[in-house]
């Protein structure tokens, strides 16, 4: 089942399936009863481009916590519920605009029938959400282990159950933390499902493992025309998986705009703090979101001039110094301390002129 042929589903202001752009999202590391720190952070998710922002409600203190912390941000908002059903009931009386649930955690099935009759009555969609690490023993002895057809089985189990109970507003997610299992899941259940699909790899890692492993799992997987909605999971600020995300969907052509930055991987040639360069301009380039360009940093003359002239912008280093070169042509030499600045004056005219 491609992303077009899925079913539409609502969360809050947003809409996913039905070939709709996928969206972003991230959970935040807060505690959800902390509300000023929790509005905090995803307000600076917000910021970074994260369009769904999911919160752990492990008390009923955190589900009371989300009328406030809704009044407060711009985006959807979801409960990440285990265990305990009544926290799944006061999340959606609270306001939650989604709720993350495992039914195998939920208890008896009159207990998850509760939280589905809730679910329905106010149409707030349920995220059925299956972990290799939380597979049945049943279905680890029928499969010998944890493997993809487990995942999936396990997954369209418990939404056949929530079905039966009379809700089929939903969206679904297997993640393992083995990326190939998780892409075979995936490709097994488009197969078998037409619910959108919450992709990602879970527990991922550390930035430059997590990163890795995401961008391998979720290209492999979006680029088939597979899944809805992402999430990159890092051991790190979530305003990396943020960033991790975006740049994985405008890679393989899914999101449009913003800057997008390239530079070279230096030697013994440049001759300017290229590396230190880079960054600063990948930082600033996230101010210019509203932007569609293609900026370049490289170090030395050998591909310098011609990448640089290839871009947007560019800047090509010299002997502590740079040109600075807009559309092909050369703007300015300057020194090396002075292109950052110059940089950025190229792009607020870049952005004056879009308006």
């Amino acid at each position: 089942m491609s992303r077009k042929e899925t079913k539409i589903v609502k969360i809050g202001d947003r809409v996913i399936g039905g070939g709709n752009p996928v969206l972003i999202q991230s959970m935040c590391n807060t505690k959800t009863e902390d509300v000023r720190g929790t509005v905090s952070q995803i307000l600076e998710l917000e910021k970074a481009g994260c369009e769904i922002i999911r919160v752990a409600v492990p008390t009923m203190k955190a589900a009371e916590s989300l009328a406030e912390i809704k009044r407060q941000i711009h985006i959807p908002l979801v409960a990440d519920i285990h265990f305990d059903y009544r926290l799944a009931i006061a999340a959606m009386e609270y306001g939650a605009d989604k709720i993350r649930i495992n039914p195998g955690n939920i208890g008896s099935p009159l207990r998850v029938k509760a939280v589905a009759d809730k679910a329905k009555e106010l149409h707030i969609p349920i995220r059925v959400g299956v972990n290799s690490g939380s597979l049945e023993k049943n279905l680890i002895e029928k499969y010998r282990g944890v493997t993809a057809e487990g995942l999936v089985e396990s997954a369209l189990d418990k939404v056949k159950l929530i079905e039966e109970m009379g809700c089929d507003n939903l969206v679904i997610s297997i993640k393992s933390s083995d990326v190939l299992m998780c892409v075979k899941a995936h490709e097994l259940i488009a197969s078998r499902t037409d619910y959108p699909l919450h992709v990602g790899i879970t527990e991922a890692g550390t930035l430059t493992a997590g990163n890795i492993k995401s961008a391998i799992g979720l290209g492999i997987i979006l680029n088939q025309g597979i899944g809805d909605t992402i999430r990159v999971s890092l051991t790190g600020a979530p305003v990396e998986e943020v960033k991790s995300a975006k740049l994985i969907l405008k890679t393989l052509g899914l999101r449009k705009g913003g800057v997008s930055v390239v530079s070279c991987p230096t030697c013994g040639r440049t001759q300017i703090d290229l590396i230190g360069l880079a960054g600063q301009v990948e930082n600033m380039a996230a101010e210019f979101d509203d932007l569609d360009v293609k900026v370049a940093v490289m170090g030395c003359v050998v591909n310098g001039p011609g990448e640089a002239r290839e871009a947007d912008l560019g800047i090509a280093g010299g002997i502590g110094e740079g040109l600075l070169i807009r559309r092909g042509e050369v703007v300015r030499k300057l020194p090396e301390t002075q292109l950052l600045q110059a940089l950025r004056e190229e792009l607020v005219k870049l952005r004056t002129e879009q308006e």
